[in-house]
């Protein structure tokens, strides 16, 4: 992989990593086309490290205040946390339990294009799910259900960010709110996903230094963005309009496939 493939990469992964667009989808159809190859899911992973800076970024004074308000033992803040804690488990359990045939998804392109059209039908939902928004936070129950949406995204071609945030909505959480607790949640979820390569880390030789740095920063760089953009849309009630796109370029890309 060289340097301009790995930018390329890293701001496609900047760039879809919190719109609902699935940046895992995007990453391996990006690299069919480049006709790139890496080994395992070392580089995938690397861009998701460097994007969980974009949520620290945004989301700083969230961060700060419910950590300050665990270490005062603040009820909110404890629940709070503990249903991010909640959320979490199913991606814990299935990723560790089932980390090699998750990894096997990565080498099939295919599965990325059916995984954007099903996100496509997922987010078009969301037009009837913000509606029904009247709760500032999930319940207990609603944590778990996103955190199952969460497991979905596993698949490359589903957003993690566009099925938790849908199933949040159609369960009453308020869009600003369900945006915040999905991106929250995916800090334990990213940081889990570096946790089970360090035993790969070795294999960053074979793709080098640089581009794996490069990449990187590129994608740290348009992760703020993209937040950003992702919640004014929500704001905006146009959330929906992401999934046209997904059908167009799940679509495209697997007409690519079929040609090529």
């Amino acid at each position: 992989m060289t340097v301009w493939e790995a930018a390329v990469l890293g701001f496609v992964q900047g760039a879809t990593e919190f719109l609902p667009v699935s940046s895992s989808g995007h990453l391996v159809m990006a690299q069919s086309v480049l006709g790139t190859a890496t080994e395992g899911v070392l580089f995938e992973v690397a861009v998701h490290v460097a994007t969980l800076l974009s949520i620290l970024i945004v989301y700083r004074a969230r961060i700060v205040n419910l950590t300050e308000g665990v270490l005062k033992r603040d009820h909110e803040a404890l629940t709070y946390v503990g249903l991010l804690l909640v959320a979490t488990v199913p991606i814990v359990v299935v990723g560790g339990l089932a980390r090699n045939s998750v990894e096997t998804l990565f080498d099939n392109p295919w599965v990325s294009g059916i995984g954007l059209l099903v996100t496509g039908a997922v987010l078009w939902s969301s037009r009837r799910g913000i509606a029904r928004a009247a709760r500032e936070r999930p319940a207990l129950t609603a944590a778990v259900l996103i955190g199952l949406a969460q497991v979905c995204a596993l698949v490359p071609g589903v957003s993690r960010s566009g099925t938790t945030v849908v199933v949040a909505l159609w369960l009453g959480v308020y869009a600003e709110e369900a945006a915040a607790f999905s991106f929250l949640m995916a800090i334990p979820a990213i940081t889990g996903a570096a946790v089970l390569q360090i035993g790969d880390l070795g294999s960053a030789s074979a793709l080098g230094v640089m581009p794996l740095l490069v990449g990187s920063a590129v994608a740290a760089a348009t992760g703020v963005l993209a937040i950003r953009t992702f919640v004014a849309m929500l704001d905006k009630r146009s959330f929906y309009l992401f999934a046209p796109y997904c059908w167009l370029v799940g679509g495209a890309f697997l007409s690519y496939l079929w040609m090529r």
